[in-house]
């Protein structure tokens, strides 16, 4: 187990970008900027960084440019304190297991297979079904 690296969420990394929530937005750069100082190092999954692609860029009140997020996304991929997860078929099996055993939604499955495989136990994040899960740690930090 890997208590150092946890995974930052793609809804928190879209927050960061979100004018319409401007508490969510404050807790979260400064939770980024941890990392972004070398004060702490994170984990992303490239799943993560895709739904962050498309939620800032069609899905908040005001978008961002597609270059300004591609910028961001290249720059979590290229620094050394954020940990990117890939994706392999292994996982997509396991979160097939994990979807059922645990009924939560495939999408969140598939991210904690990948934390598992790449043994992240610890994950930030605002969505609740990661709860089901008994070997993850789930932190919110709007709570």
């Amino acid at each position: 187990m890997n208590d150092e690296l946890s995974l930052i969420d793609s809804n928190l990394l879209s927050y960061i970008f979100d004018e319409s929530e401007p508490e969510k937005r404050k807790i979260c750069k400064e939770l980024a900027s941890e990392c972004w100082q070398g004060k702490c190092k994170y984990a992303v999954s490239v799943q993560n960084i895709s739904e962050f692609y498309v939620v800032v860029t069609k899905k908040i009140q005001h978008p961002l440019p597609e270059n300004v997020a591609k910028k961001f996304v290249e720059l979590i991929m290229g620094f050394q304190g954020w940990s990117v997860l890939n994706i392999d078929a292994r996982a997509i099996k396991s979160a097939i297991d994990i979807s059922i055993k645990y009924n939560i939604h495939y999408w969140d499955a598939l991210l904690a297979a990948t934390m598992r495989e790449n043994k992240v136990f610890c994950i930030h994040t605002e969505d609740g079904g990661f709860n089901k899960i008994p070997w993850l740690k789930v932190l919110n930090p709007f709570d």
